[in-house]
Order: C-alpha cells, then structure tokens, then sequence
C-alpha cells in the first residue's frame, strides 16, 4: 500500500545516519574505554582512592549508557521497519498510526544522539549554573524574570535533570530580582550555554490597569559547574565575604541566623551568593564553587590565557543585545536572534519547549552560521 511504502523510505532514510552515528559517537573506543575501566576496579587497591573509584565507576556507568542508548535506537529502527512491512503485507490501514510514531519516536532520537555529539567543548558534560537577573523596570521585568526561572525549571524536570535552587531575591511586588540554580544532569551545560544573554518580553502588561504594552528586559548567565579537580587559584585576600539573613521565595524564612553569605571578588567585581545550606560555611563553599565557574566561564568566553588576565569589573550582559524575543501581543511568537528559529506556541515555549532552540543555537554554532549582531 502507498501509505505503507512512503513511510518505509521515510524510514530508510535514517539508515545511513543511524550508521555514520556509530562512529560519530565513537562506540568502539567506548567499548575499549569501558574494559580498561573494568579491569582497573578489578585492582586490590581499587577502593584505596574512594574519590576516584566513585569517579571510575561514574565513568563506567555513562559510558554503557552511551552504547545502549545506541544499541536500543538501532533494535527501534529494526523493530519499526518489520511493523512497517508486516502492516503492509496484512493491508491493515488500523496500523498506520502506530507505525508513524515508531518512525517519528525514531527520527527524534537519531536526532537528540546525533546532537549529543557536538558538546565536544571541555567543560559541556559539566552540570550548569544559572544566573537569572531581571533588568530595569521594577515588577514587570522581576515578573518576566521569574517566568523565565518557572520556563527552564520545566525544561529541567521534562528532560530529568536535577533543579536546585541555590539563591532567591523576592521581587518588589511579584515575580524575583535575582536567582541562581544548579541544573545537574549528563551535558546540562553543553545543551544550555547557548542560552546565555539577554531575553526579551513583549506583552500587555497585568500590573497595568490601563492595558498598555510593555517591553521587558531579564538576562542569564551560564557557567559550567567546576568540580575540585580542575585548579582555579583564588588568592583569599581578593575575596570579600558578607553574610545575611536567608530568606525563600514568597519571603519565607529559610533561616533564622545569619547564614547567607556573598562573596564578592574585588579584581573583577564578581559576586556570588548562597542561602540554602545551614550553615555560613556549607554557603561559604558552594559560593566558592560558584565563583571558580564564573572565572572559568569567563576566560574562556574571553578567549584568555588564564584567570589572573580577566581585569576590572565585568558588566551585565547589555540590554540591547536580546538573544531572544518572547511575543504575547499582539501576535505570539517566541524567536531566537541568532539561528532565526521560532515558535507560534508561546504557551508550550513558557512550559519549557525550548529544545528547539537549543538544537537550532548548536547546530548553527557548530556549522558558523550564529547570527552576532
């Protein structure tokens, strides 16, 4: 039947990519990887370093995850092709439905594997911090600000990554002025850096008895989480620590001591807080943690030989260059700057259906093709 037949090429014409994958991804040299890792926790010793069998085994782990993500895409595509041809031999148009979401639920994975294969920078496979700040205009950009936070908190949980929230500031009214969270996960910071900048609302404002359309403005910041392996040399007289009461969102009290604590690193004027741990010195350490990935994110993004060479203060993101716009009036329509995807469904976007626009920002990113104005 034609139905049948013109979803059967369809399906072929995965079969090559599916192939070229195997070797994109490198499953040979992770089978290899996983056997001297294997022999290694074989070692009488091997539990001497509890650090490093914990990282071994961690290896280990997502590596077979890599292969039989692989192996389970290839018996999807074997699978659909036989229901496919069973289908049409039984001329049983019922099946038809069925066999387009195995082909669909197919394409979709041979093209998040193949995505996966361009986070090839040396901190992607990192956890991400993200650094949310509403920009000028009182309640109505500390609104925007928290849709952003409530849109790549539901991207996080769609995509079952961890979503912890580390700092909170209330809004005035509503909605937040700053937050910072930790979204922990296999490549969270190669799928999210791309969405480092300043986004863009447009909408009829809700604070606004008189209906006008207003524009608002929040940036975020991206930076990889750095672990203790990787040296960052911060010299303990460059770093100013204040401490204050924590306090939750909806200004619920976190803590009834002064446990907050903000760090700010006068060469360069970075500050950084945590209030989530008990105690000052738990959020002592995580700001720590915090500041080593901000230098990092910057000397890379700076293109810098190491730390010592970032001077002066580092400003915001500027307001005029939006990555994003996010349009609730007098159309909807949320579009990316720089790769010229867009969607219609503005809901879906806030609900967090943003995978789209972080694959459009890698693929343009890996072929050059980023819009920089």
């Amino acid at each position: 039947m034609v139905q049948f037949e013109e979803l059967r090429l369809r399906l072929l014409e995965s079969e090559k990519p599916l192939k070229e994958l195997a070797s994109a991804l490198g499953l040979e040299e992770m089978a290899k990887e996983v056997a001297t890792l294997e022999e290694q926790t074989a070692a009488e010793d091997f539990w001497g370093d509890l650090a490093n069998s914990q990282k071994v085994l961690q290896r280990i782990a997502a590596l077979k995850n890599k292969i039989k993500a692989y192996e389970d895409l290839n018996t999807a595509f074997d699978d659909a092709l036989v229901m496919i041809e069973l289908s049409d031999e039984e001329g049983d148009l019922d099946l038809l439905e069925e066999c387009e979401n195995s082909v669909k639920a197919v394409e979709e994975e041979l093209d998040k594997q193949t995505l996966a294969t361009l986070l090839s920078g040396e901190y992607d496979n990192n956890n991400a911090i993200l650094n949310f700040h509403a920009g000028a205009g009182g309640t109505e950009a500390q609104d925007w600000c928290q849709m952003l936070f409530r849109m790549y908190g539901q991207w996080a949980t769609k995509h079952g990554f961890k979503f912890t929230t580390v700092d909170f500031l209330d809004g005035d009214e509503a909605g937040l002025k700053s937050a910072t969270v930790v979204i922990e996960g296999e490549n969270a910071y190669g799928y999210l850096k791309g969405e480092m900048g300043v986004h863009r609302l447009v909408r009829v404002s809700p604070f606004d008895s008189s209906g006008r359309r207003h524009t608002s403005f929040a940036s975020l910041e991206v930076m990889p989480e750095i672990d203790d392996t990787v040296e960052v040399e911060i010299r303990e007289e460059d770093i100013k620590m204040e401490v204050y009461r924590a306090s939750g969102a909806g200004g619920q009290k976190v803590n009834k001591t002064s446990s907050a604590v903000r760090l700010i690193h006068e060469p360069t004027g970075i500050v950084v807080s945590c209030q989530v741990e008990r105690s000052q010195h738990q959020n002592r350490e995580v700001c720590m943690k915090m500041l080593k990935s901000k230098l990092i994110e910057i000397k890379e993004r700076e293109h810098l030989d190491k730390i010592e060479d970032i001077k002066g203060e580092q400003k915001e993101i500027g307001w005029g260059s939006q990555i994003r716009s996010y349009v609730f009036m007098p159309y909807t329509l949320a579009k990316d700057h720089r790769t010229g995807f867009e969607m219609g469904n503005i809901g879906a976007v806030m609900d967090g259906d943003i995978s789209g626009f972080i694959n459009a920002y890698l693929k343009a990113a890996s072929l050059g093709t980023l819009e920089t104005k």
